[in-house]
């Protein structure tokens, strides 16, 4: 009888619920095969690249949610999110155990306060206000809006969110630590906990959607980056439209050359570059006294237009279409200064509710200076094929 019990809890759903606490898990399983030109290295004869990626549309992950219900409108909440690669099983490159792990408050009245590691005020601004794609926030494996959300995750954040009827809005603050070059040297980490200050405010309703937010992030090394967002989006039965423009610009001018300087330039890079999130150079890297005369070429602005469409087909093809304009500036030569044009068209088909299929194909081009490029094989264009397909649950 033991052994009967037993199997039925295993072969049971997993969602636990004990009087008014409950503790569910969900998840996303996305497998694709992606191919880009002008992705190897420098000088090869084939410079194309073939993979197998562990996220075409969405990052796979996997979560828990707990609730518990303690009476008069007041609930306790948490939330812990793994990221991983299906591919190859295992974490996500970079990220730690859990790319979400908070806990908070959450009140029918007053509205919730969460403490741990979250989403930012600019990701969750764009992602839920005017998102790229109406049947996903945004595409993984192609993602410039997201290289302008400061990292889109912080550390150590306390984050205030109340709605009212049709308005939202939130605030955030986080703390270093001692994660500075004043206290820890060459050895503050670049991935490590920043100080923080933001908020956003949207409107929705009836279709229409609109918002603005504003962040800034204090550096190890003490550069302040200010970033901020504004867009809406527009929704009527089968078509979706979006606008939206963000801005990064570190402040203080050119960077002194000193450690400090090294520091805070390899965290800029790592916001603004990578082959998902924008991809071009804001400057030749600067790694140590060999190089540090690098720093005084560094563009320190960014600024990103993007304006898109959805059109729901049937109830189980969507197609969609995003172009991105960026503009880098701030190189006292000139050599980093220069546009970026991003062009992404996507077609899904949805199995059913959970299970979707998509292909996607995308450009990349930039101009400018002579240091406007994707990668440091001296790239300046790049094209993308994408077939994948995605599991919810």
């Amino acid at each position: 009888m033991k052994k009967i019990v037993a199997a039925g809890l295993l072969l049971a759903p997993f969602t636990l619920a004990f009087a008014q606490s409950s503790v569910s898990l969900y998840g996303i399983v996305d497998a694709a095969i992606r191919r880009t030109d002008n992705e190897g290295p420098a000088g090869a004869v084939d410079m194309s690249k073939t993979q197998m990626i562990g996220g075409g549309m969405s990052q796979s992950r996997w979560g828990i949610n707990v609730t518990e219900d303690m009476g008069n409108g007041l609930k306790a909440i948490a939330n812990l999110e793994n990221r991983f690669t299906p591919d190859d099983g295992a974490q996500g490159v970079g990220l730690p155990l859990f790319s979400q792990s908070w806990v908070g408050l959450q009140s029918s009245s007053f509205g919730r306060i969460t403490a741990g590691r979250q989403y930012n005020v600019l990701f969750d601004l764009v992602t839920s206000t005017y998102a790229s794609f109406p049947y996903s926030p945004y595409m993984e494996a192609y993602k410039p809006e997201i290289g302008m959300a400061a990292g889109a995750r912080n550390n150590n954040m306390l984050k205030y969110t109340a709605e009212f009827g049709a308005i939202r809005g939130s605030l955030q603050y986080s703390v270093d630590e001692g994660n500075t070059v004043d206290k820890m040297g060459a050895a503050a980490a670049a991935a490590g906990a920043f100080k923080s200050v933001g908020g956003y405010l949207r409107y929705s309703n009836q279709g229409i959607s609109g918002g603005a937010g504003y962040l800034r992030t204090t550096l190890p090394g003490g550069t302040k980056l200010d970033a901020w967002t504004l867009g809406s989006s527009y929704r009527s039965g089968p078509l979706y439209l979006n606008l939206g423009y963000a801005v990064n610009e570190r402040k203080g001018g050119a960077y002194a050359l000193n450690t400090a300087s090294i520091v805070d330039s390899n965290v800029i890079a790592a916001f603004w570059t990578g082959a998902s999130n924008g991809g071009f150079l804001p400057g030749s890297p600067a790694t140590g006294p060999t190089n540090i005369l690098n720093l005084r070429d560094h563009a320190n602005k960014r600024e990103m237009l993007k304006i898109g469409f959805g059109y729901q087909v049937t109830p189980q093809i969507n197609l969609g279409a995003h172009y991105f304009n960026a503009k880098q500036s701030g190189s006292a030569s000139g050599v980093y200064n220069g546009r970026a044009h991003f062009y992404v068209a996507a077609a899904d088909y949805a199995f059913s509710k959970r299970t979707d299929a998509y292909f996607a194909v995308d450009r990349t081009r930039v101009n400018g200076g002579s240091g406007m490029m994707l990668s440091s094989n001296g790239a300046r264009t790049r094209t993308g094929i994408t077939v994948g397909l995605r599991h919810r649950f």
